[in-house]
């Protein structure tokens, strides 16, 4: 066997200890300053018991799902990484994979066998022990999907990134995982897969206690793909092995999580966590100014400055991020080529991202940014020309244009788009000025939103974007375009075979040649149009020291420090 990684630091050293310097000297900019607060002084340094250990934070909605396995969306994996944690973690201010469980692994020649070796005298919050069996319940669990389950808005994940599931074992990843010791496990994979201990770094595939899954009916999906009903398990008895348990959930309000007096790591000074639901960019501001939350995400692009000049902490994250405007090819105009290429030409992307994106944004010419391997610097691109637009529009027979429904979100905030209703206008506009008129199709989030643009064919053109998982390029456009979705609604068996063939190199070198030619034969096929890489920011109170800021929004509370 050869070895993949072998890790001696101890996990809280690890996790705990070297985060904050880590994470933070990437991104941080703290600003010196007062705001209201309605905290109690304390010094600075503070340890855990001298300061107020409930820490307040703003989610711009509720989470999708408590069952991380069942979840896609930022909202319900923010709350995960609290609750759960899985085999890898991420590297504290980047978007590598580190050890997190399994304090080391090992990689067979053939890169289909993986030996984990787990970390002792870890248990679930209900007592349940995590070892080797636990592993395998769970990648058995996700393998062994039927129905409903293996739905787009359900195993989102596990669908993309294993291509198959126990009934359908001829386009399986997954084989088989044995627990050869009470601290180890091995999984073997049925064709190579290069990215698979990164994708292991998602929430998705965090561990789950096997006798709570159980009990609680984890397993008991039931509704329709287009509007699943949450199970016993997913909305009241999440169970992990992370630094905080589950309290509560008021949908539509917060979510209460408090530590786990039996964790396994540095606990750190949150004791309890108030996940409170604001999804108004303006309130989520307001609340912070007067002292009600202790912090939040997605701050509006308008009030950074705003934000910094009165004293509060603004965290900006590196952009690891793509917005799109997708098309759906099963509406008439979008299913031509020519359509698709006009919609492109009529967008100024350099106006869509001074006038509604972050600062620090950057402009986008394919699905994955520029530190990703693959990066094309030669790909084919589509330049702000509405001459070209109309152009091309009348040689596909619309000379007149034509009307088309644009769905967007209303509602929320995310980090690829922290103002939708924003994004929409300016982009509704464009189009309009090269004869595309735009049917407003405005809805909820949550559940609505998502489950009506990945789950059905009832949507035109529409805002979406990603957060990457990890550092590799299947994350991004093996996600999006390696099989066919209701989404977009095409068949491209070529891109598909491409993208499959090289998820599975494992060899850089020979890899990279293979995405650079698949970004450009997505961008020649126009199946969205890649807008932005979005800088989201977070904000806080001046009782907030530091905060472990990550690319990839792998961001644990029991890593901030606080001074009151």
């Amino acid at each position: 066997m050869t070895l993949a990684g072998r890790f001696t630091l101890s996990r809280s050293t690890r996790k705990r200890a070297a985060a904050l310097t880590a994470g933070l000297a990437m991104s941080a900019l703290v600003l010196s300053g007062c705001a209201q607060s309605n905290r109690e002084a304390a010094d600075d340094g503070a340890t855990a018991s001298e300061v107020d250990g409930t820490f307040v934070f703003a989610a711009s909605s509720d989470p999708k799902t408590l069952d991380p396995a069942f979840a896609s969306d930022g909202e319900s994996f923010r709350v995960s990484r609290q609750i759960f944690e899985g085999l890898v973690g991420v590297e504290p201010g980047t978007a590598d994979p580190a050890p997190l469980l399994a304090k080391s692994w090992e990689t067979s020649e053939d890169a289909l066998t993986y030996t984990f070796a787990l970390e002792e005298g870890v248990t679930f919050h209900d007592g349940t022990p995590f070892n080797g069996e636990a592993v395998c319940a769970n990648f058995d669990r996700w393998y062994n999907f039927t129905g409903i389950q293996q739905a787009e808005s359900l195993a989102y994940y596990y669908g993309k990134l294993f291509k198959g599931f126990a009934d359908t074992p001829e386009t399986a990843t997954y084989e088989s995982c044995e627990a050869t010791a009470e601290n180890e496990a091995v999984v073997t994979l049925a064709k190579p897969f290069a990215g698979f201990i990164a994708a292991l770094s998602l929430p998705a595939f965090s561990m789950q206690s096997p006798s709570a899954m159980e009990e609680f009916g984890a397993d008991e999906a039931s509704g329709t793909a287009e509007a699943p009903t949450l199970t016993t398990y997913a909305k009241e008895h999440p169970t992990g092995t992370g630094p905080f348990t589950f309290e509560g959930w008021e949908v539509g309000n917060q979510i209460k999580l408090a530590a786990n007096e039996d964790y396994w790591g540095e606990q750190g000074q949150v004791t309890d966590i108030i996940f409170r639901v604001i999804d108004d960019p303006n309130s989520r501001r307001q609340s912070l100014q007067s002292g009600d939350i202790d912090g939040y995400d997605l701050v509006a692009p308008a009030d950074t400055q705003a934000l910094a000049d009165a004293g509060f902490k603004v965290i900006p994250r590196d952009p690891f991020t793509i917005l799109y405007l997708g098309m759906n090819q099963k509406v008439e105009q979008l299913a031509d080529p020519l359509v698709r290429q006009a919609i492109a030409h009529a967008i100024d992307k350099e106006a869509l991202v001074n006038q509604t994106l972050p600062e620090g944004t950057k402009v986008a010419t394919q699905f994955i940014p520029d530190v990703v391997n693959g990066y094309n610097e030669d790909v084919t691109t589509y330049d702000y020309d509405p001459a070209k637009a109309k152009e091309l529009l009348a040689e596909a027979g619309y000379p007149e244009g034509f009307t088309v429904d644009f769905n967007y979100p209303t509602g929320v905030s995310r980090p690829y788009m922290p103002t939708p209703e924003q994004v929409f206008s300016n982009i509704s506009a464009q189009l309009e000025e090269v004869g595309i008129k735009v049917n407003p199709q405005p809805s909820k989030w949550s559940p609505d939103y998502l489950d009506r643009v990945q789950a059905t064919e009832d949507h035109g053109i529409h805002l979406l974007g990603w957060t990457g998982d990890y550092n590799d390029t299947d994350n991004f456009v093996g996600v999006f375009f390696g099989q066919e979705k209701p989404e977009f609604g095409f068949t491209n068996q070529e891109i598909f075979d491409q993208l499959e063939a090289a998820r599975q190199v494992s060899s850089l070198e020979e890899q990279t040649p293979m995405y650079e030619k698949i970004n450009d034969d997505i961008a020649k096929y126009v199946p969205a149009v890649p807008l932005a890489h979005p800088a989201p920011s977070l904000a806080f109170s001046e009782r907030v020291d530091s905060y472990p800021a990550s690319p990839v929004n792998d961001e644990v509370f029991n890593q901030i420090k606080l001074n009151k």
